[in-house]
C-alpha cells in the first residue's frame, strides 16, 4: 500500500506551571500485511469525526481524535518526560494506522498526551471528557490533575473536567494505560499475547473516539427507552443528576417533522409515551422514531438531547405446533446471520471509518441474512446505529476471559476480584446498549469460555433487562466455517485456517447452499429458531469469512448465498424416512472388519457369513453417537438391503467414508460430523434404483479421535 502522506503539526503543551516545548507531530500509516480501502483515507485531520453517541445527541461538542504524544515506559515508571510525537487516536498502539505498531506487554504502560483550547461559548459550563473505550486500565490527568480512573475495555466513561480547567489557557490531558491482554483474568475477547489460529493481534490503549462537551449545571446524563408493542406506548425514563423536587422533562415522539406523541413527568421516573398505531420495527422495514428530550426547571428548557427509538418485541412463545420459539413482534422469524468478530486489518479493534463499519452491516443484509452476532467483543455505538437504521439484528456476546473448561466441564471457581469485574463490564455494557432495537439477545459466554455462575447470572439479566432474551430456545450458536484462501487479500501467504477449505468460490457456494438445505431440516424437528454461520470476514490467519480480511472480495457467489438464505424462511421440507437410521430404532446391518471381496457393494454379493450387528457401529465416547455395536478396529464395511426410488443420505460418520448404493458409489465423505446430515446422492445412483432389493454398502475408515458409522436415507420434497 502507498504510504501516507507526512504530517507536521505543531502542538504547545502546558502542564500546571510548566511550558512545554513545541513538538512536531509526525505520522504515517504502517505497512498492516493487508489493508483496506478506507485506510486511504484517514488523516490527523480526519479520523472517525462524527458525533460518537447517536442516541443522546448535543449539538455543541468538540472532537479529540487525531494525533496525541506517545510514550511507552516499564509498568512502574513515573510519568514520562521524554514524548515520541504521532500516534493516531483512536486507533490502538499494535495497529497500522496508528502509525506505531508496536506491541505493549504486562511489563509495560503506555501514556498518551495532546493539547486542546476550549471554545468561549462554553465559558460557564460543565465540560465532560468522553471515552468511548480504552482497553483496560486507564488513569487520566488534566492540568496535572487526577481526573479519574478506569476499569474495563469496551465500556464507554466520562468525566467532569471542569474544576481541572484553567481559564484563558490551552490545557493538557494525559492519560496512562495498561493492559495484561491473555495474562490477566479481565474481559479481553480474542485478543493474546501470542496470535495464532483463532486468537488475533491484541489492542492496547484508546481505541474508540475521545471527544468534549460542555453541558449545563443541570444536565440530562442518560435516557432509558423501554418500548410496549402490545401497550402501544414507550417507556422513557430521563437520568438526571443534581435535580430538584419540581424538575420534569418533556418528551416529544416524532415521525419525520410530525408530533407523534407528547408527554411530560418528572426526572428520573418512568413516563408513558403513547404510541399510536405504532410502525413496528422490522429487518426489511427498520422504522425509527425520532425522539427530543428537554429538561425543565420552573418551566423554563435548561437542557435538550435528541434521540431515536424503534418499536419492537422480542420474545419466547410457542407457535401454532407447539414449538417453543424466538418471537419478534409477536410473530416467528428465523433469524441467520454471521458471526461478527469485528476485527479490521488495519485498525485491529478500531474501524478505518464510520464508512467501513457501515458498509460490513450492508453486505450482510445483502446477502440475504437478517442478523448478527457479535463475538466476543463490544462495538462503538455507530456500529449499533447502523445496525438499527439498516435493519440487523443483533446478538451481542459479553467478551470472555479467565479460564476455559470444556463441554462437559462443571463451571469455573473465580476469584472475587473476577467475577466482580465481569460483573461490573457486563452491567456496564447492557447499560450502555439498552437503548438499540437491534439488539434483541444477550450472549453471557461463549462456549464455557470463562463460564461460572451460570443460572444465576442468567436470571440476573432476566430481571435487569426484561425486553430481551439470554441465549436460549433451540438455536445454532456457530455452524460453517468454511475457508477459502484468496491470493492477494491474506494476512499471510500459508498455514490459513479454516474448519474446511475450498479452492474456489463455487465449490465454497456449493458448500454453503448444502449446508443451509441440512439447516432447513433442522426448522420443523427439533424445532431450530436460529442459525449463526462463522463469519463475516476472515480475521488475520482465519479464512473463513463471507469477505477476506480487507473487505475486498465477498467469496461466494452473491444471487445464490441471497436464494439459499431466502428460501430458509419458506416452509420447512417434507422429510419421509425410507430407511431408518440409529437415532429411530434399533435396525440390523451385515458388516465385518475384514477386507471383502471386490464385488461387496453389489447386490448379488453373497454377505451370509459377515457379522449381523444393531446401527450405528462405534465408541460411545463419540460425540452425537448412537452407538449399539462397538466398532474399534480401522475399518468397517456394512451393508443393508432397502426398497425405495428416490432419496438422500442421512449420515453420521466420524471419519471418511464411501457409499454405494446397488454397487455404484453414491457418495464419498471427508473427515467427521458431530451430528447426521443430509447428503444427496450421485445422479448415476438415482438412476440405477430399483423398486425393491436395493443394497446400500459403506465403507469407513478410522484416522483418529471419535469413531462412528450409522447412516439412513430420507426422502426430500420442498413444499
Amino acid at each position: 500500500m502507498k504510504r501516507s502522506s507526512l504530517f507536521l503539526i505543531p502542538l504547545l503543551l502546558f502542564a500546571v506551571g510548566l511550558t512545554l516545548s513545541p513538538v512536531e507531530a509526525q505520522w504515517q500509516v504502517e505497512d498492516a500485511p493487508v489493508m483496506t480501502r478506507w485506510a486511504e483515507n484517514v488523516s490527523p485531520d480526519h479520523v472517525h469525526p462524527e458525533y460518537p453517541r447517536p442516541q443522546l445527541v448535543r449539538n455543541e461538542w468538540q472532537t479529540l481524535n487525531g494525533l496525541w504524544d506517545y510514550s511507552i515506559t516499564p509498568r512502574n515508571s513515573r510519568r514520562p518526560t521524554d514524548w515520541q510525537a504521532g500516534i493516531l487516536v483512536p486507533f490502538p498502539v499494535e495497529s497500522a494506522l496508528s502509525g506505531v505498531m508496536e506491541r505493549i506487554d504486562a511489563d509495560h504502560r503506555l501514556w498518551y498526551r495532546r493539547a486542546f483550547t476550549l471554545p468561549t461559548s462554553w465559558s460557564g459550563k460543565r465540560v465532560l471528557l468522553h471515552f468511548g473505550a480504552v482497553d483496560w486500565e486507564a488513569t487520566i490527568w488534566v492540568n496535572g490533575r487526577r481526573a479519574g480512573e478506569h476499569r474495563g475495555g469496551y465500556d464507554p466513561f466520562t468525566l467532569d473536567i471542569t474544576s481541572a480547567l484553567e481559564p484563558g489557557s490551552e490545557q493538557e490531558i494525559i492519560v496512562a494505560v495498561w493492559d495484561p491482554t491473555s495474562s490477566g483474568y479481565q474481559p479481553r475477547g480474542k485478543q493474546v499475547n501470542e496470535p495464532r489460529g483463532i486468537w488475533y493481534t491484541p489492542t492496547t490503549g484508546i481505541w474508540r473516539s475521545v471527544w468534549l462537551e460542555p453541558v449545563p449545571e443541570v444536565s440530562i446524563d442518560h435516557l432509558r427507552l423501554v418500548p410496549d408493542i402490545d401497550g402501544g406506548h414507550l417507556m422513557v425514563t430521563a437520568m438526571v443528576q443534581a435535580a430538584r423536587d419540581h424538575d420534569t422533562v418533556e418528551v416529544l415522539a416524532l415521525e419525520g417533522t410530525r408530533v407523534v406523541s407528547r408527554a411530560v413527568g418528572r426526572v428520573n421516573s418512568v413516563i408513558e409515551l403513547e404510541i399510536p398505531e405504532a410502525r413496528l420495527w422490522y429487518p426489511d422495514f427498520p422504522f425509527l422514531y425520532d425522539l427530543k428530550v428537554t429538561l425543565l426547571r420552573d418551566g423554563a428548557a435548561v437542557d435538550e438531547v435528541e434521540s431515536y427509538f424503534g418499536m419492537r418485541k422480542i420474545s419466547l412463545e410457542r407457535d401454532a405446533d407447539g414449538i417453543l420459539r424466538m418471537m419478534l413482534n409477536n410473530e416467528f422469524l428465523f433469524q441467520i446471520g454471521p458471526l461478527d468478530q469485528g476485527f479490521w486489518p488495519d485498525g485491529l479493534y478500531t474501524a478505518p471509518s464510520d464508512e467501513a463499519l457501515r458498509y460490513d452491516i450492508e453486505v450482510t443484509k445483502e446477502l440475504g441474512f437478517n442478523m448478527a452476532r457479535k463475538h466476543v467483543k463490544i462495538e462503538p455505538d455507530r456500529w449499533y446505529y447502523w445496525c438499527d437504521r439498516l435493519g440487523l439484528l443483533v446478538w451481542q456476546d459479553m467478551p470472555s476471559g479467565d479460564r476455559y473448561i470444556g463441554g462437559n466441564d462443571p463451571d469455573i471457581e473465580r476469584t472475587a476480584q473476577s467475577a466482580r469485574q465481569f460483573e461490573l463490564e457486563l452491567r456496564r455494557n447492557i447499560d450502555a446498549l439498552s437503548n438499540h432495537p437491534s439488539i434483541v439477545t444477550w450472549v453471557i459466554f461463549n462456549e464455557g469460555w470463562g463460564q461460572y455462575d451460570t443460572g444465576r447470572l442468567t436470571d440476573w439479566i432476566g430481571e435487569y433487562d426484561p425486553t430481551r432474551l439470554v441465549i436460549s430456545a433451540i438455536v445454532l450458536g456457530e455452524f460453517g466455517g468454511l475457508g477459502f484462501p484468496v491470493e492477494g487479500h491474506l494476512w499471510q501467504s500459508d498455514r490459513n485456517w479454516g474448519y474446511r477449505n475450498f479452492e474456489s468460490a463455487d465449490d465454497l457456494t456449493v458448500a454453503y447452499e448444502t449446508l443451509l438445505r441440512r439447516l432447513h431440516r433442522l426448522i420443523a424437528e427439533p424445532g431450530l429458531s436460529a442459525a449463526v454461520y462463522t463469519q463475516t470476514s476472515d480475521v488475520e490467519t482465519e479464512v473463513n469469512g463471507l469477505m477476506t480480511y480487507d473487505r475486498a472480495v465477498t467469496k461466494m457467489e452473491v444471487d445464490r448465498v441471497v436464494a439459499a438464505n431466502r428460501r430458509i424462511h419458506l416452509p420447512p421440507p417434507e422429510f419421509t424416512t425410507i430407511v431408518t437410521d440409529a437415532r429411530h430404532e434399533p435396525h440390523l446391518w451385515q458388516y465385518t472388519i475384514e477386507e471383502p471381496a471386490a464385488d461387496w457393494t453389489l447386490p448379488r454379493f453373497d454377505d451370509g457369513s459377515w457379522q449381523e450387528g444393531e446401527a450405528g457401529f462405534g465408541r460411545e465416547d463419540t460425540p452425537g453417537a448412537v452407538v449399539r455395536t462397538p466398532w474399534e478396529s480401522d475399518d468397517i464395511w456394512i451393508r443393508r438391503r432397502f426398497d425405495m426410488d428416490d432419496l438422500f443420505l442421512a449420515i453420521h460418520h466420524d471419519e471418511d467414508a464411501e457409499i454405494w448404493i446397488n454397487g455404484i458409489l453414491a457418495a464419498r465423505v471427508r473427515g467427521y460430523t458431530a451430528t447426521y446430515v443430509d447428503e444427496p446422492i450421485s445422479e448415476a445412483t438415482r438412476a440405477a434404483l430399483r423398486r425393491r432389493g436395493n443394497v446400500i454398502a459403506i465403507h469407513c475408515h478410522q484416522t483418529g479421535g471419535g469413531q462412528y458409522i450409522d447412516a439412513g436415507l430420507v426422502r426430500i420434497r420442498e413444499r
